[in-house]
């Protein structure tokens, strides 16, 4: 896809991020990955992102990024694939040519590892990677990684391919100004973990989408959740909160990681062979996943 296109499929409906499924040993388990990714990719999502947040990026080695983005661009069929890429500039644009290598649609970078930096230094960092690949890229705020108004305005003259906005502060002020700023020059996402649970205030803020974790295990649910959030079915909204997000946020809340690790429980407990997450993670205990069984029981595919 090229990059306009990319930024047309961001925003043409719900997105998600597929976990990373792992065999006994840690490995990268590609048959049951496929396997998964080619049953989602049978719901109304338009981009699935490959070794995201959701999916462990920040557990995975970079040579390991362009082997899982290949796998789902096989499995997913006509759904765009778009990479995890992120660390630091010289590493992030290593991974951000291997995924293009492999047929990745665009990239999601990502914040960058570990320190604060000022703004000039992220203008850089986000200017070079866009600069070393022909796909579009998303930038996503959040933790250390807080682009301003002008510094992503900057941006987006400079960089014909950065076509995404993701955000995961919160900071509906920052955001609002952001879209107001930005207006169609891109597509913006709404980023927070359990983003079903801000939907509505991103709505308002100017946001046409979001990216939807659970989607990873009961994919029809967070369809039904999206399409009656657009439609304005408020009470039809409400009922599906009381009855599953809220609960999966108690689930999620009790440690954290858990907002990686309660979906990568939720796809085990669908059937598929997902593996373990690995460190620094750790795994629901056995109460919290009989927890998470009991929630998606309804959904039971």
């Amino acid at each position: 896809m090229t990059p306009q296109e990319i930024k047309v499929a961001l925003g043409a409906g719900l997105l998600s991020f597929p976990v990373t499924h792992f065999d006994d040993d840690g490995n990268f388990k590609s048959d049951s990955y496929a396997e998964h990714v080619e049953w989602l990719s049978g719901f109304d999502a338009p981009v699935l992102f490959a070794a995201g947040g959701t999916g462990e990026f920040f557990s995975l080695t970079p040579s390991e990024v362009p082997r899982i983005v290949a796998a789902a661009k096989e499995a997913a069929g006509k759904t765009a694939i778009v990479s995890g890429c992120g660390y630091g500039t010289e590493v992030a644009i290593e991974i951000a040519r291997s995924v293009e290598k492999v047929g990745a649609d665009g990239i999601l970078l990502l914040p960058h590892y570990l320190i604060d930096a000022p703004q000039e230094g992220m203008y850089q960092h986000v200017k070079r990677i866009c600069q070393s690949v022909g796909i579009g890229v998303m930038v996503y705020n959040r933790d250390n990684s807080v682009l301003g108004v002008e510094t992503l305005q900057r941006l987006c003259d400079e960089c014909p391919n950065l076509v995404g906005f993701k955000d995961g502060t919160g900071d509906i002020g920052l955001v609002r100004q952001i879209t107001a700023t930005m207006g169609d020059r891109l597509t913006y996402l709404g980023g927070m973990p359990t983003a079903e649970l801000f939907a509505e205030a991103y709505l308002g803020a100017g946001f046409t989408t979001y990216s939807s974790a659970v989607f990873n295990f009961v994919p029809g649910l967070a369809v039904e959740f999206y399409k009656a959030l657009r439609s304005g079915e408020r009470e039809r909204c409400e009922t599906i909160l009381r009855d599953f997000f809220y609960p999966f946020m108690a689930i999620r809340s009790r440690r954290k990681g858990y907002a990686v690790s309660a979906v990568k429980a939720g796809v085990r407990l669908q059937g598929f062979a997902a593996g373990k997450v690995r460190p620094p993670l750790d795994d629901l205990t056995a109460e919290e996943e009989d927890m998470m069984a009991k929630l998606i029981a309804p959904w039971k595919r």
